[in-house]
């Protein structure tokens, strides 16, 4: 059972970081392992994802906060499993994002490298670079 966090400051308003974060058909691109995500209603989703070599798909609910900067989700699982990322103003033009996960899945390495890793997707997509140094 694991409760992980991750944050991350980004060179851009939060109001445009979070505009971009929710747009539903932009989540593979920064959500390490999502190969594919399609709305099915209102407040669910069906995605596609490759985790540790296996595919999975499935449905999630998904629920977007624009008012909090926030978005939430999660699956009827075993696992348990649901997150929340949330995009603060850091100040001077830059933003901070924090990506929350709660599973009952015992894989704490590899939870924590794909925080990491959406992590700096999201600082790719905007600035053009990864949180690890060069």
């Amino acid at each position: 059972m694991g409760d992980y966090q991750h944050s991350a400051t980004v060179r851009t308003d939060a109001a445009s970081l979070f505009e971009y974060l929710a747009d539903v058909n932009r989540l593979p691109d920064y959500f390490e392992g999502m190969v594919s995500v399609e709305s099915t209603g209102q407040h669910t989703v069906r995605t596609v994802a490759q985790v540790e070599g296996q595919r999975r798909e499935g449905e999630a609910w998904l629920e977007i906060d624009t008012q909090a900067r926030s978005m939430r989700w999660g699956t009827e699982s075993e696992n348990q499993y649901h997150g929340e990322l949330e995009v603060a103003d850091a100040g001077d033009g830059q933003s901070t994002v924090t990506v929350s996960l709660h599973t009952e899945r015992a894989d704490g390495p590899g939870v924590r490298a794909g925080l990491e890793q959406t992590l700096a997707n999201i600082k790719r997509q905007i600035e053009g670079r990864s949180t690890n140094p060069a």
